[in-house]
């Protein structure tokens, strides 16, 4: 819990630091309609470990525009990891906070997210700490489409060797569109 608490705060604070220097780093406000977009999404991931079978959830993402190349994303959901027929899913609810920065055309970009994730099925929530996400991706978005492959990694979900820590690889297709 201590090393949530942690990663949230050099969030913040990250963010922050960004936010004094919008002018140098985000560019000239004036040349683009900053504004927040909403993104609905579906994942499905593969899951290396052979604890899990594969992981599916849906999303919702908002997303602030500070210039047509970079934004801060907040993102929400649930996730499941499927293990198999003799033990039950361990699901939960990831909260992530990010930046995106798009490279190329102002279609192709890149995002790092990170969050926390909060197991809330019956036979793990207690059972199973929290956990914390770090999640890098790239994508491709449109006006209303976007499709992105991240890597998500789990610091505290349990492994099949008994340990901790695992990941998924996942594919995400969203529908967004501007507040």
């Amino acid at each position: 819990m201590k090393s949530i608490k942690l990663l949230l705060v050099a969030v913040v604070a990250i963010f922050t630091t960004n936010a004094s220097a919008q002018d140098t780093v985000f560019g000239d406000p004036t040349n683009y309609d900053q504004g927040f977009r909403l993104g609905f999404g579906l994942n499905a991931g593969y899951v290396p470990d052979d604890l899990y079978d594969w992981a599916g959830g849906i999303d919702v993402r908002a997303q602030y525009d500070f210039s047509k190349r970079t934004s801060i994303t907040l993102t929400t959901g649930f996730t499941n990891l499927f293990i198999g027929d003799d033990v039950k899913d361990l699901g939960f609810i990831p909260v992530k906070a990010g930046f995106k920065f798009f490279w190329w055309e102002d279609q192709f970009y890149g995002l790092v997210e990170a969050g926390a994730g909060f197991p809330v099925t019956n036979d793990y929530s207690g059972a199973v700490d929290n956990t914390v996400i770090l999640s890098p991706g790239i994508g491709y978005a449109t006006k209303y489409i976007d499709l992105s492959l991240r890597y998500e990694h789990y610091s505290a979900f349990p492994t099949e060797d008994g340990g901790e820590g695992m990941g998924q690889i996942a594919l995400r297709l969203a529908y967004g569109f501007r507040l």
